[in-house]
């Protein structure tokens, strides 16, 4: 039996085989279908035209209102209701509605839905954020989900993999998002199209899951179909106390083949911020000239955890928001809110003169809490920096960590903390 990635070997476990190919088409069963409040209700008539009367397994379909909840006009509130109706006829386990729900992708994870060895597919291009766990994840059209959640498999092309592998210490406050920033920068927004970008090596290994996952997410802004990451005892460590349901650990082989490889020295990356209107446009932090801001985002399924709040506390502990910024903090769940209530973290964040706003997707996608307005800048922890991403299509947003995001807020322009 040839060598196989740990693509690979998940693909072929969930569609019965021993091997599979890049380029294969395979039926897989999935573990996992998950829908939000903007995509369920296109899913559940996808769901309703195959006729099913009931999901596959009530405990594998997980639905979360968090884009535009709680809800913030007549037409959010009544694709929610409907979804509301649909979990309740259905009774759905996971179902996270206000005060319960979280951002998707920091919340499925928290909760132990998703485990090493998963197959788990979701109507949201950032599902691929669980490949941190050693799953393999990925966003499908809700048409496709409608399908799966009726029959609980769906059609894959077993994608090509790309391997990158970091070595050496990171500099003073990098962390994965400066990581995955600079390597979208060096392969382009479409540099890893439909391909599977297994993230390895010295620097990975010593990364905690905070950082891991937010690499995998953000692997589609390079045009990945997942991101993935080989599980080990930090893996190990996070999944044992969420879960008593069974896992593997899959891993590749060595000689597995792989369609390209990228080598990179962490001790030689910067800070990273990604300039308009593309993730691919990353600089470091030295390169970039002195660009005023008006909002500050910290948060979103890709910077929202715990440990990101603890970088943005640290920067902002005994000091000020800049009067001409808005400082906007998303704890990702209603447990890391909690968390950080705990810990004094959200005094921080007000003694400063931020706000902290209940879990939300809100401004990531434009939706509320934080719209820009016309030649408004924003250095936001989010995930795209799309034209109109986050409100009028003449306002900009810089991507960024906590660090530089918060350290920017404080300063009025974007900026390293060691600059204050």
């Amino acid at each position: 039996m040839s060598p196989q990635t740990i693509t690979e070997k998940i693909l072929a476990a969930h569609c019965g085989k021993d091997t599979v190919e890049p380029g294969e088409l395979i039926q897989a069963k999935v573990d996992l279908a998950l829908a939000n409040d903007i995509t369920a209700p296109l899913a559940l008539a996808a769901f309703e035209k195959t006729g099913a009367k009931d999901v596959f397994d009530k405990s594998k379909v997980v639905l979360v209102m968090d884009h535009f909840v709680p809800n913030k006009d007549i037409k959010s509130a009544e694709q929610c209701a409907r979804i509301r109706r649909f979990a309740q006829g259905q009774q759905l386990p996971h179902f996270y509605d206000v005060g319960r729900m979280g951002i998707e992708h920091a919340l499925l994870p928290e909760q132990g839905l998703v485990l090493p060895g998963d197959l788990v597919v979701g109507a949201d291009s950032h599902t691929c954020t669980y490949g941190a766990l050693g799953a393999f994840s990925t966003g499908v059209g809700s048409t496709d989900l409608g399908a799966a959640m009726a029959t609980g498999e769906i059609w894959l092309k077993v994608p090509e993999s790309m391997r990158f592998t970091y070595s050496g210490q990171l500099q003073p406050w990098v962390g994965g998002k400066d990581l995955i920033l600079y390597t979208i920068g060096d392969i382009g927004v479409d540099g890893a199209l439909y391909r599977a970008m297994e993230f390895c090596g010295e620097a990975i290994t010593n990364l905690p899951m905070s950082d891991r996952l937010t690499m995998c997410n953000m692997a589609i802004e390079a045009g990945g179909k997942s991101g993935i990451i080989n599980p080990d005892k930090t893996t190990a460590g996070y999944v044992k106390e969420r879960t008593s349901r069974p896992y593997s650990f899959f891993t590749s082989d060595e000689g597995a083949r792989y369609a390209e490889e990228r080598h990179y020295d962490v001790s030689k990356i910067e800070l990273q911020v990604a300039l308009p209107p593309l993730p691919e446009k990353s600089v470091g932090i030295s390169a970039l000239g002195k660009v005023a801001i008006d909002q500050a985002v910290i948060g979103s399924c890709t910077n929202g955890r715990l440990e990101d709040l603890r970088v943005a506390a640290k920067v902002l502990r005994g000091r000020q928001v800049h009067p001409r910024v808005r400082c906007i903090i998303f704890p990702a769940t209603p447990l890391i809110y909690r968390q950080a209530m705990d810990e004094g973290l959200l005094a921080v964040f007000l003694e400063a003169g931020a706000a902290v706003s209940t879990p939300t997707c809100g401004p990531c996608l434009g939706g509320h809490m934080g719209i820009l307005a016309e030649g408004e800048k924003c250095i936001a922890t989010t995930n795209r920096n799309f034209v109109g991403r986050m409100g009028h299509p003449k306002s900009e947003v810089y991507l960024s960590g906590p660090a530089v995001a918060a350290a920017s807020a404080v300063l009025g322009y974007i900026a390293s903390p060691e600059q204050l």
